[in-house]
């Protein structure tokens, strides 16, 4: 219920601000959000648009962009015309405020820092755990192969990376102790995939590597596609708390004047786009 009632006070700023809302009778906006939330957004999608069309008699038409964390923000960046973007990250969504696409003070626009949800990175094993891993340490064992999304390009990768970093120096090891333990455990990733999404079918469909570092509602759902072929474990270590972010909107499409975008409660003017930029996303924190 608190995601819904986010996403409608975000979505009600959009098309308040779109001003043709009111006199059209149809709208298209488009979300960018990062790679596993395709079912998430198409139920909530399928809600908010028979709900305002219900409320306000306009039809809304809501296309989704899918994608590594970053690389969304990296196109929004070099200029994707969105009118909403969900990520993965503070990084991610800072970076687009710090190149003035939306207001510096975006955190404080909505309840919780804009923060709807949380989630942590967990590991999905081959089903009966044949490689017993149940903790960080057995990650880099001999023989082992490990599935995690680029950390360049993915808020789950990135996650993933300072999961690892923080099993090691919140146990009291060094940062040498913790640049050594990653260096091994990317050694053992055949693959390197761009987003959270292609890291699953990685491991669900083309049967690579033993263990997947995920988070919880995408390691439910190949868990569920590989009929229980896979099981999810949490580390012995306890959670490894991950945050979710997701930013405020803007409207407007070139060509045409110049319009403001929104933050739900401000609207700072739009500047021209131009080069693209990369970013990435927070540390976990484990707890």
């Amino acid at each position: 219920m608190k995601f819904h009632c986010l996403f409608r006070a975000l979505l009600a700023g959009v098309l308040a601000l779109a001003g043709t809302a009111q006199a059209a009778d149809s709208l298209t906006l488009l979300n960018v959000s990062y790679d596993p939330t395709r079912e998430l957004w198409r139920d909530i999608n399928a809600s908010f648009i028979a709900q305002y069309q219900k409320d306000k008699g306009v039809t809304l038409v809501i296309k989704q962009s899918h994608g590594g964390s970053s690389s969304q923000a990296r196109s929004v960046i070099d200029g994707l015309e969105a009118d909403v973007v969900t990520l993965a990250s503070f990084i991610d969504t800072d970076a687009i405020a710090q190149r003035g696409l939306i207001t510096g003070d975006w955190a404080k626009r909505l309840p919780n820092n804009s923060l709807p949800y949380a989630s942590t990175i967990v590991f999905v094993v081959r089903k009966g755990n044949p490689k017993g891993i149940k903790d960080w340490p057995d990650l880099v064992k001999p023989g082992v192969e490990i599935i995690t999304p680029n950390p360049k390009t993915s808020g789950n990768g990135y996650l993933s990376f300072f999961s690892a970093w923080g099993s090691v120096v919140l146990r009291g090891g060094s940062k040498k102790d913790a640049t050594d333990y990653v260096t091994r455990l990317y050694k053992q990733v055949p693959v390197l995939d761009s987003g959270a999404r292609g890291a699953s079918t990685t491991f669900v469909q083309r049967g690579i590597g033993d263990v997947h570092l995920s988070w919880e509602n995408e390691a439910r759902l190949e868990v569920e596609e590989a009929n229980w072929r896979s099981s999810i474990r949490r580390s012995a270590s306890g959670r490894s708390r991950t945050s979710r972010w997701w930013t405020q909107a803007w409207t407007g499409r070139r060509p045409g004047p110049r319009r403001r975008r929104t933050s739900c409660t401000s609207t700072p003017t739009r500047p021209r786009r131009s080069s693209p930029g990369i970013s990435i996303g927070p540390a976990a924190k484990p707890s």
